[in-house]
This record gives C-alpha cells, sequence and structure tokens, in this order.
C-alpha cells in the first residue's frame, strides 16, 4: 500500500507525462495521447533533436508548475510546447556541449514566459497565442550564440545516416534508404518532407508515418494538410517563386499546411466556406513568407512560423470583428479534433443556444396563434420586422363569436398576458382606450404597453393591452409566467391581439432584434412538435411547455448526489453529481473514470458529452436518456441526433469525416417521448427511447431503452442492444 509522499510522486509523474505528450499533440492541433506518443518516437529519428525536445519540455513544464501555474494550466501543453519546438530547433542546428544544455534550459524557461504573457494577452481577445512563444524564444537564442564561442553550429544534418544509425543501427539504415529510394512523384515526396519538417527533419519515413499518424487521428486535419500543401505549390507555380522565394519544406508544412488546419477545421467549424477560405489563406501566408524572409534574413535569422502565426492570428481577429457572423463558425468548444468539433456543433445547436441566450416562453397561457410573424406583411416592417402578434382561433379558424362588432366578441380579448421572464419593469403605458373593431389608433400606435428588462441590452415589449388591466408598476420584478395584464386592442390594433417583441433599449418604440424563443410547442395540420430557440412562425398555433413536477426532480441532479446503479454482467457503478471550476455539471463513475456532461434547465434534461468507456452503465444511461422533455402532459416525441464521434473508428465513418465539412450521410436519431399509464399518478412514468442509424437514408434500429422514474426519482432503466437486454436498478 503506497503512503502519502509515494501516491504523490505517482500522481506527479503521471501529471508530468501526460504535459509532455500534449506538448507534442499540440504540434498537429490535438490532444491524444498515442499520436503524441509517435511524433515523440518519430522525433528521436534524429536522437539530438528528439533527447533535447523531451529535455526542453520537461523544463518548461517544472518551470511554470514552479511558479505557480495549476496542473490543469500546464497539462494543456500550451504553455510547453513552444519549449518543445525550441528543443527540436536547437537540437537539430547545434552541437551538445555543456553550453548548449545551459542555454537550452534558459531559452526553455524564456520560451515558457513569453508564451505565458502571449497567451494571457491574447486571450482577452479570445485568440490564440500559436508558437509565438517559440519564434521570439528561439530568435534570442541565434542572436545570442553568435556571442558565444561554447556554442557552434552541427555537421550533424549534413551526414544524417550517421544520425540514423546511432539511433536505430544497419536495420533502421536499410529501412530509411529503401524509402528514400522510392521513385515517388517530387510533388508527393515534397509533401511527405513538408510534413516531416513540422518537427525539423527532412525525410520521407518521418513524413510517411507523420500522415499515417495524423489521418488515423483526423481525417479531416490530414485533408488540409493536403489542401494547404496544394494550394502553395500552384501558387508557387504562377509566381514562379521555388526555389527563388526561399521557399523550403520547413514553411510548406509549419505555414502553408498547418495554416490550412487551422483556419479550416480547428478554429473555424470544418466547411465548404472553411476550406475555401484556407485557400485563400495559404497563398497570404506564402506572401508573407517571403516578404518576412526578406526582413529575418538582415538579422541572420530563419522566418520559422512567423507567417502562420500572422495569418491566423490576423484572419481570427477580423472574424470577431463581425456584425454578422455569416457561414463562417468560430469553434465554441475546442475538443482538439475537426471532427468532434463538426459533430458536436452540428447536433449540438440548441445546447449551446441554451448557453448563449436568456430563455424567453410565450408571453400568454394556453395555445394561441401567430397571426403575424418576423417581416409580417402588414406592419411588421423595417426596423421593426422581428415581431409576434399572437390572437386566439376557434375550430373554424375565426378570431371572434358571432356578431364580432366589440372587442369582448374576441376570443383573446382579456385573456391573460405573462411575463416571458425574469426581469424588473422598465416602462408602462396605461391610459389608453381600447379601439372600436375595425379603428385604429395611429397616433397612439402601440397602444397600452409593458417594457421588461431581462439581462443588459435585453428587453421584451408586450403591447396593444387593455386599459386598467395592468397587474405591475413601472420597477417591479416580476417572474417568469406571472400575469403582467391581460390582451386588449388600443394602439394601431383593428381588432383585439397581442404584439411582442424582443429589443435592446427600454423604450416603447425602440427597434426590434432577431431573438429565438426557448422551448414550446407548435402545432400545424394537427402536428404537434417541440421547438427550442427558434422563432415562432406565422400561421403555427403554439403553447408553453408545461413542465411535470416528478420528472423535474427526478432529473435535477444536485452536487454531491451519488446513484447507485446495478445490473447483471456490470456490477455497481456509482455517479457521483459534480460541478467543474467552469460551472459546467456531470455525472462520474470513479470507477471506470467515466464523465457524462449534462445541462437541466427545468424543461430539458440533456447530455452534452461523454468521455470514458463504453461499456459502462453511465455510457447506456448516456444513450438512453440523450435528451427528456420534462413534461408529460402531451403525446410528444422528442427527436435528437447523437454525434457521430460515437461510431467510433469504423470504415464507413471514415469515409463520413472525408467529405463530412461538406455532406452529412450518416445520421444517428434519437427519439423519446414520456409515457404515463391510464389511470396511474404522475408517480410513476415510464420514459421510452431508441436509437436509429441511417446511412443514406436508409435507417436501422440500433437500441431501445425504458426509463422508469417513481416519487420523483430514478428507478429503472432497460437498455436492448445489439439483441441484449440490460436491466439496471437504481438505488440513492
Amino acid at each position: 500500500m503506497p503512503n502519502l509522499k509515494q501516491t504523490q510522486i505517482i500522481s506527479f509523474l503521471k501529471f508530468a507525462g501526460l504535459s509532455i505528450l500534449n506538448s507534442y499533440s499540440m504540434l498537429f492541433f490535438s490532444k491524444n495521447s498515442w499520436l503524441a506518443v509517435m511524433i515523440l518516437v518519430i522525433s528521436f529519428f534524429n536522437p539530438h533533436s528528439g533527447l533535447a525536445g523531451v529535455a526542453a519540455t520537461a523544463i518548461a513544464l517544472l518551470s511554470a508548475y514552479a511558479m505557480g501555474f495549476g496542473r490543469l494550466q500546464v497539462k494543456t501543453g500550451l504553455y510547453t510546447y513552444s519549449a518543445l519546438l525550441l528543443g527540436l530547433g536547437m537540437g537539430t542546428f547545434y552541437d551538445y556541449s555543456a553550453a548548449f544544455w545551459i542555454l537550452l534550459a534558459f531559452a526553455s524557461l524564456i520560451s515558457v514566459l513569453l508564451s505565458a504573457a502571449f497567451i494571457a494577452k491574447l486571450a482577452k481577445n479570445g485568440l490564440p497565442a500559436l508558437s509565438l512563444g517559440f519564434i521570439l524564444s528561439f530568435w534570442l537564442v541565434m542572436l545570442a550564440s553568435k556571442e558565444f564561442s561554447a556554442i557552434g553550429l552541427t555537421t550533424r544534418n549534413i551526414y544524417w545516416l550517421n544520425e540514423m544509425y546511432a539511433t536505430g543501427g544497419n536495420k533502421l539504415i536499410y529501412y530509411f534508404q529503401l524509402i528514400e529510394n522510392w521513385t515517388l512523384p517530387d510533388y508527393v515526396a515534397g509533401f511527405f518532407r513538408s510534413m516531416s519538417a513540422i518537427i525539423f527533419q527532412n525525410n520521407l519515413l518521418a513524413g510517411i508515418l507523420l500522415s499515417i499518424g495524423l489521418l488515423i487521428h483526423s481525417r479531416i486535419g490530414f485533408l488540409l494538410m493536403v489542401v494547404g500543401y496544394a494550394v502553395a505549390m500552384i501558387f508557387n507555380g504562377f509566381m514562379g517563386g521555388f526555389p527563388l522565394g526561399g521557399v523550403n519544406y520547413y514553411n510548406m508544412g509549419t505555414n502553408f499546411m498547418l495554416v490550412a488546419v487551422a483556419i479550416g477545421g480547428f478554429y473555424i467549424i470544418p466547411s465548404i466556406f472553411s476550406f475555401l477560405w484556407a485557400c485563400l489563406i495559404v497563398p497570404l501566408s506564402y506572401i508573407l513568407v517571403v516578404a518576412l524572409g526578406k526582413i529575418t534574413f538582415l538579422w541572420g535569422l530563419p522566418v520559422f512560423s512567423l507567417p502562420f502565426c500572422i495569418a491566423v492570428i490576423l484572419f481570427l481577429y477580423c472574424l470577431k470583428l463581425r456584425t454578422n457572423p455569416g457561414r463562417l463558425v468560430l469553434t465554441p468548444i475546442q475538443y482538439y479534433s475537426p471532427e468532434i468539433n463538426l459533430y458536436r456543433y452540428i447536433n449540438g445547436k440548441d445546447r449551446l443556444m441554451n448557453q448563449f441566450y436568456h430563455h424567453l416562453a410565450l408571453p400568454v397561457l394556453g395555445e394561441w396563434m401567430v397571426s403575424q410573424g418576423y417581416n409580417g406583411s402588414m406592419t411588421h416592417k423595417g426596423d421593426w420586422s422581428k415581431a409576434l402578434d399572437f390572437v386566439i382561433l376557434d375550430p373554424e379558424m375565426k378570431t371572434y363569436a358571432m356578431p364580432g362588432i366589440m372587442p369582448e366578441h374576441f376570443y383573446c380579448y382579456n385573456k391573460p398576458v405573462v411575463s416571458p421572464a425574469d426581469g424588473i419593469v422598465e416602462e408602462v403605458v396605461d391610459f389608453i382606450d381600447d379601439n372600436e373593431i375595425g379603428k385604429t389608433n395611429t397616433g397612439q400606435n402601440w397602444g397600452n404597453s409593458i417594457v421588461i428588462k431581462h439581462a443588459d441590452s435585453l428587453y421584451t415589449k408586450l403591447s396593444h393591452l387593455k386599459k386598467n388591466s395592468f397587474k405591475v408598476i413601472k420597477g417591479q420584478y416580476v417572474r417568469k409566467g406571472e400575469m403582467i395584464a391581460t390582451c386588449g386592442s388600443s394602439g394601431r390594433s383593428p381588432e383585439p391581439h397581442l404584439h411582442f417583441q424582443v429589443q435592446s433599449t427600454p423604450y416603447v418604440g425602440s427597434k426590434t432584434k432577431y431573438y429565438p424563443l426557448s422551448f414550446f410547442y407548435s402545432r400545424k395540420d394537427d402536428n404537434e412538435k417541440l421547438e427550442t430557440f427558434v422563432v415562432p412562425k406565422e400561421g403555427d398555433f403554439v403553447t408553453n411547455v408545461m413542465t411535470n413536477k416528478q420528472l423535474q426532480k427526478a432529473f435535477n441532479f444536485q452536487p454531491g448526489f451519488v446513484l447507485k446503479v446495478s445490473a447483471d454482467g456490470f456490477g455497481t457503478e456509482e455517479w457521483e453529481v459534480v460541478t467543474s471550476i467552469y460551472n459546467e455539471s456531470y455525472l462520474y463513475c470513479e470507477q471506470h473514470n467515466a464523465f457524462a456532461y449534462f445541462t437541466y434547465n427545468g424543461t430539458l434534461f440533456y447530455f452534452i458529452n461523454y468521455f470514458g468507456k463504453k461499456d459502462t452503465l453511465l455510457y447506456l444511461f448516456y444513450l438512453s436518456a440523450y435528451k427528456v422533455l420534462l413534461s408529460a402532459e402531451k403525446d410528444i416525441t422528442v427527436n435528437d441526433n447523437y454525434p457521430l464521434n460515437i461510431l467510433g473508428f469504423r470504415p464507413i465513418r471514415w469515409i463520413q469525416d472525408l467529405i463530412a465539412p461538406f455532406s452529412i450521410f450518416i445520421k444517428i436519431n434519437y427519439q423519446c417521448k414520456v409515457r404515463k399509464e391510464s389511470g396511474l399518478s404522475d408517480h410513476h412514468l415510464e420514459l421510452n427511447s431508441e436509437q436509429n442509424q441511417s446511412i443514406l437514408g436508409i435507417a436501422k434500429e440500433k437500441m431501445r431503452s425504458t426509463i422508469i422514474v417513481q416519487n420523483g426519482a430514478l428507478h429503472a432503466f432497460k437498455v436492448i442492444i445489439n439483441n441484449k437486454t440490460i436491466e439496471a436498478t437504481c438505488t440513492e
């Protein structure tokens, strides 16, 4: 049994090992450990460079940790991968000596300081520091070393076969020469050499192995590498720049190929538009390589990856200045994989909106119809186009009972109007009489109105209200769903209806702004469905979601809550509810080191992400309760799609990955419906869900599950998957 000291040492070594591996994988925008190991091994094809890279990374890690940077910060590799590049570069260009190791140690410390400074400064604008720390620290080394007689440039790279022999003897030499002697087209061989140059090498074997590793890790990333290389070659050919332009394999790899990956699929969600922009930014970086190279040459310095840094940071900064996001979507949550970034974004738009949008509900009770929507044909024009009008219709699609000549004859007249969210009443207008039917009051256009402030620059306005029906006063705090007035026909209102809009300023005549409503039912042609974070459409019948207290209680997992789940063949798992420092909630199974991140907002419970082994009860629950509507009042089926990365590494998935930025032909659909037995109370509810995989429109059922809720708690769940039935019981 290890004592406390041994446990701490083991914990630190694990942290250090993962931090070093992340430094290597970050060279290819990844956090994949096996890819990192592959890069680490390949770096030792030049043993002097490989050893210097490991040493520099370890020194940088210890320096950052000693300065007080937390383990979570250091473990990312962001503070240390510049030191790794520095070590690889110094090991490539300089001979070993005592002075070399001393200079390497101080240079590694400088790279950490520079990286931390660049990260802190650029992060304020949501920008990456990239390899700026490496560039500046290596320049300082190169300039300073000219004055140090104990430091000398190496000639090892001229006799690189000696390096290979030192690494692996005659056998490794045989394989290197065998591959080096392959007859490949110049542009193919150039691609592999450019790939190897990213880690300061120049041989086919290293480039081929790195290409295979990247292809296994990310098909989109590999495709973008090819695109970046091809565009650079084409531009080079048109401009007649090679070799006179000074563009070598290093520049092809670290500047042009990595620019394509960064712009096309890492910092931007992969799409045809991100690919097109990557094709435009690569020539820009080519121009920067040639132009900046002329400047740095005056001091005897290589340009290194400075053009890559400038091109990517400048482009991302300009994207952040946009008022209209357009079709280039900046990656909202970084999963360090272009495929996962894309698949998570596609299926998680409403999940992201849950975080980025204030939750606004319908301002009415019961079912109403949207008589005029955004850009309506009657009055919703220009700066006031993003507004909604609501009325109530009878089965014959009439808004009134005969004879319909007085406001009281209209179904919506004097019906409650409620606050769409918590807020403070900012403005009240309550002195305007209702109009006679068919007449309008254009002099007091909005009629009686209430403006409510929900957040900074977020207000809602409800207009054409009935005089003297107000239940609130200016400055009063109101709750979501609280009655504030009743529907009338004041202002520009030929018949009773409710006008609703979202605006950025507190004035009654403010311009409208686009803003989706969080959760509501919409019905059209007898088809009713749940809508999440969309704007109601003109002609739709809409209703607020009435939640079920038993379901809310069962899925409202609070921090510290522990659920024990048991099933034959799985044993017993304990799931603890944990909240991270970033306020992310997740179920954690210590037994399998598995994490299931979720969101609960009172109306929906849904999972955001899962990390860990897939042969666990927690993973089966993640699949079964992927998205649960906490309501039992309607026979509504909730639909969603799983991210495609749950498929794992299958040939069909690889094909999909390659064309995913342009087309999705695989879908894994999730459906869930709450079933309440006739005659039973809300204390016994069943949630039935199923998973269907569709390839080119041909669907096949993959899984079916039932979750039982009793007395406001999870009681059990059953999963049928791969012709196997798993029955799990839950106890608190």
